[in-house]
């Protein structure tokens, strides 16, 4: 008697299930006709090279192959698009003020800023999902005139077409990483080799030295600077993949888009592909699995030194998850994790949500920790006037530094894009600099007016896209590399002493 209850369980159970998902797969369904038409740059899917032929290949022939994919866009898109006159103001219009053919420079290719000397390490900067090299130009401009040579690659499935990130995997750009770093120590087979990641990039620089713990093969770098790594995503980037499964019914074609918006950022996607969220969550998931097995056999004590910088106010990467599943996890040797605070001024604290008021101190309560921590914030009792708390690994003292700058008044907290722009940049910056024009300035578009009147929502351009302390962001690279320096110089001259 009971087996045949158990199926009967069993049964409706599996009917149960099934009656959910086509549910959830008709709310999906339903939900589409709020979304665009596709455009030709949503269904181009270029070919990019993949993983292995990515391990086999040098700089020159992923140069290469990444001009022959611009080529092609040039050829079955940009062409056709200008002439049909149907997108006045895209990217992918040659008549259009933010076509990256006519901009000062196309910062969608991957490059390298060598120093004007002989350099005295060499630096691999990776930017993050949805963007291109442009985001990583000023600090890898920065790095190269203090003497080092800036190797930046682009991302497979990056810097073309929204489009090719709905066939580009994780795996690909990890490639990438180990392409961009051979040609690094092919340039420089000596000094310090140190990994900058942004965002996705973060991920990629952390997977790629746990890799390095194993595989002696690969060059072990000697510092990671982390901008908003991407060690934590939502649980929806889990299972997006099932968001998408309409679209393989072309009629449901948009159901493999989260986001399908004008592509008017010469140097970043609007649209949103879901197989791009669910391959952040491979990534991350990837990252998380790589420290389990390098703590498990005592390889992570070898992990370099991490500088990380994090908004605490952060949509898109969980700041607890850098705190607890990087910073909690790493090894006491010389990291620091530095948290951009929100605006904790009058004028603004009254308006904060109580759960984003206390986070800070929920994250982060006082306690003694194997990493350095410092928090940049407002000063208490000094209106909006910045400092920069720090609180040294193993010690409860803070140490206060006045940052002689006060948190923007029209500013409730950084972001997630913020991080590593100046004010200054031309395309991002609250106060772009002369010089340079890139056919928009969103940095500085301060929107008021009626709902429904702009073809994207206010949330997009009310963001921060610049970070107004950046100097301080600068500096502290420059100081960690600097210690990093010093300290393989010491090592080199204690060998060279030996008998």
């Amino acid at each position: 008697m009971r087996l045949p209850r158990m199926r009967n369980v069993m049964a409706w159970t599996l009917v149960l299930l099934l009656m959910i998902a086509v549910a959830l797969l008709g709310v999906r369904i339903a939900g589409l006709s709020s979304l665009p038409d596709l455009q030709p740059w949503h269904r181009l899917v270029p070919q990019e090279l993949e993983a292995d032929e990515l391990d086999r290949a040098d700089w020159q022939a992923y140069l290469a192959a990444e001009a022959a994919i611009h080529q092609r866009l040039q050829r079955e898109l940009i062409e056709p698009v200008t002439a049909a006159g149907v997108a006045p103001f895209s990217r992918y219009s040659s008549d259009s003020p933010v076509y990256p053919g006519k901009l000062p420079q196309d910062w969608n290719r991957s490059f390298i800023l060598p120093p004007a000397g002989a350099p005295r390490g060499v630096v691999v900067l990776l930017h993050g999902l949805t963007d291109s090299p442009y985001s990583l130009r000023h600090i890898a401009s920065h790095l190269s005139e203090q003497g080092l040579l800036a190797v930046v690659p682009r991302m497979p499935g990056h810097g073309t077409v929204p489009g090719a990130l709905t066939a580009a995997r994780w795996e690909q750009w990890l490639a990438a990483t180990r392409l961009a770093v051979r040609e690094a120590r092919r340039q420089v087979p000596d000094g310090p080799l140190y990994l900058i990641g942004y965002s996705n990039g973060g991920a990629l620089a952390l997977r790629y030295s746990l890799a390095a713990l194993e595989d002696e093969r690969l060059a072990m770098p000697q510092r990671l600077v982390l901008i908003s790594p991407m060690v934590g995503v939502t649980r929806y980037a889990r299972y997006a993949g099932l968001a998408a499964l309409p679209a393989v019914l072309p009629a449901f074609a948009k159901s493999a888009w989260m986001n399908v918006l004008p592509e008017f950022n010469p140097f970043k996607y609007n649209s949103f592909p879901v197989h791009a969220a669910r391959q952040t969550y491979e990534l991350t998931h990837e990252v998380q699995r790589a420290f389990n097995a390098a703590e498990a056999d005592g390889r992570l004590q070898r992990l370099p030194p991490v500088l990380a910088f994090q908004s605490l106010a952060d949509s898109m990467v969980s700041t607890p998850a850098v705190v607890r599943d990087l910073f909690d996890r790493l090894p006491a040797n010389g990291s620091e994790l530095v948290v951009f605070d929100i605006n904790r001024s009058q004028a603004v604290s009254s308006l904060l949500r109580a759960d984003m008021s206390s986070l800070l101190e929920q994250l982060l309560p006082p306690a003694e920790r194997d990493y350095d921590l410092t928090v940049v914030g407002v000063a208490p009792e000094r209106g909006r006037a910045v400092e920069a708390r720090r609180t040294a690994a193993g010690s409860l003292q803070v140490q206060r530094q006045p940052l002689g700058v006060d948190y923007p008044s029209q500013l409730f907290s950084l972001s997630h894009v913020a991080l590593p722009f100046p004010p200054s940049d031309p395309l991002y910056g609250s106060d772009p600099a002369p010089g340079e024009d890139y056919g928009v300035a969103l940095g500085t578009l301060a929107p008021r007016g009626e709902r429904g009147v702009l073809v994207v929502g206010l949330d997009s351009l009310q963001r921060a896209t610049s970070n107004p302390f950046y100097d301080y962001l600068r500096e502290r690279i420059d100081e960690d590399l600097e210690v990093a320096r010093c300290a393989r110089r010491t090592l080199r001259a204690g060998i060279i002493a030996l008998p």
